[in-house]
Order: structure tokens, then C-alpha cells, then sequence
């Protein structure tokens, strides 16, 4: 049997996840947690289970606060209507990350996902757990951005390079570049690596937007869409940057 917890603030939303669960008969819900105050206590207290199921945005906070200040080694699931939290769910023990409203079909993938992480006894092997999930996390497809009092979602295919200028990490498109809350080693970890290059430690590059490469006297690369500042890939990974041109 595999035991898991709920974390969600809202009652009916709780509710309405524990009954899709309870079609799952090997799947054995052993609490419904309402807020970081709560789960905190529980996860204290209580021996933690292999899956978590967590809503992102609780009344008294963030479900990451949890995990922050309660080490766990459970897989988490993540439920949410917030996308701009996917980066940071991610890097806590995330296998999946499902937007509501939940669909039958999404939550069933997810927990076979989960499943396939078991060996035969359903015991979850906590030396190797990080590195499942980094093996099987998702790649980053879309990215959420602030302009001025409204949100805009954009694709990373439609992104030429993230750059780091004053401390600020920013998308550039065909149309313009926008602020993101995110640092460079963090797109690092979450990005397609066959579309995307650390290129040094201001850029990271998108293969698709790639228009001229000059090998001298260094490796510079010209993008369709780019900031002014020239991109040089830095000495050290000119190998790794050849070798990935070619994959």
C-alpha cells in the first residue's frame, strides 16, 4: 500500500483529490493538511509517507516552507493553479506538477510515473531519490513574466537566451526582453539541454536562434534576437559547446 498526504487549504479542492485517490486501491490517504503551521506539526510528528500531494499557495504560506524547515525524502506532487512556482518545485523533491483543475487522466500519469520510481518492495530508496528526480524532472516549457500589473506566459521556444545584467536574470524574444525572478543555475537545471548552452555565466543560449558562430580569436556567438553586449563562450566550455553544437 502506498501511503500519501494531502496538503491543500481549500476543503472542497482536498476533498474532491482524496476522492480521485480512493479510486486508486493501492493508494492509502493517511492525512489532509490545510496549512504550513499544520504540516509542520504533522511531518514532526508522524513518520512521512512515500508521495506527498501539495497545493503551492496555503493561507498561511507557501508548502515549500514545509519542506524547508521539515527535511522529508517523500516524492511531492505538486497541485496548483500557479505556474511561476514550477522552477522552485522542481528543486524539493517534485516528480510531477499538475495545474488544476486536476484531470483524471493527468493525475493517473502522475502517479505511474511515481510508481515506476519502486523497485518491487514499494520501498523508496532515499540515497537515490535526488537523482531520480533529476534524471526524470520535466524540462522547463513556458515561463511566467510580470509587465508592469499584468502576467505573460512565454514559451521557451520562443526564447533566444537568458541573460544576467545588474543581478537580474531576463528572457529575450523577438520582441523585446523581460525581467524573470529566476537565476541562471536554476534554467541551467530545469532546461532542455539539447535546446539550451550555459554558454559562460551571463548567457545561456538557444540553439534555434543561433546565427553566426566566429571561432576568432574566441568563440562568439551571434543570436537572431540578443542583447547588445556580445556572447563569448567561455574557454573552458568551448569543448562541451562544440560537442553539444553536433548533438
Amino acid at each position: 500500500m502506498i501511503k500519501t498526504v494531502i496538503i491543500e487549504d481549500e476543503k472542497p479542492a482536498a476533498r474532491k483529490l482524496e476522492r480521485m485517490l480512493n479510486e486508486f486501491p493501492d493508494i492509502e490517504v493517511l492525512a489532509k493538511i490545510e496549512s504550513v503551521e499544520e504540516g509542520i506539526a504533522w511531518f514532526s510528528e508522524n513518520e512521512h509517507p512515500q508521495l506527498i500531494f501539495s497545493d503551492i499557495v496555503l493561507g498561511d504560506g507557501l508548502s515549500f516552507d514545509i519542506f524547508e524547515k521539515i527535511s522529508t525524502k517523500s516524492f511531492i506532487i505538486y497541485t496548483t493553479a500557479f505556474d511561476q512556482y514550477t522552477l522552485k518545485a522542481f528543486k524539493l523533491n517534485s516528480i510531477d506538477y499538475l495545474l488544476k483543475p486536476i484531470m483524471d487522466e493527468d493525475l493517473s500519469g502522475a502517479i505511474e510515473k511515481f510508481k515506476s520510481f519502486l523497485p518491487s518492495d514499494q520501498s523508496v530508496n532515499s540515497d537515490d531519490i535526488k537523482q531520480i528526480i533529476k534524471k526524470e524532472r520535466t524540462t522547463l516549457s513556458r515561463i511566467l513574466v510580470k509587465i508592469g500589473y499584468n502576467l505573460k506566459i512565454v514559451q521557451t521556444h520562443e526564447i533566444s537566451c537568458f541573460y544576467s545584467e545588474n543581478k537580474i536574470v531576463y528572457l529575450q524574444t523577438q520582441d523585446r526582453a523581460y525581467p524573470s525572478d529566476f537565476t541562471l543555475d536554476e534554467l541551467t537545471d530545469v532546461l532542455d539541454d539539447k535546446k539550451f548552452f550555459r554558454a559562460n555565466r551571463q548567457f545561456i543560449i538557444n540553439s534555434d536562434y543561433i546565427k553566426n558562430i566566429h571561432t576568432s580569436p574566441n568563440y562568439k556567438v551571434e543570436l537572431n534576437f540578443q542583447p547588445q553586449e556580445e556572447i563569448t563562450v567561455s574557454r573552458e566550455r568551448v569543448k562541451d559547446f562544440k560537442d553539444w553544437l553536433v548533438n
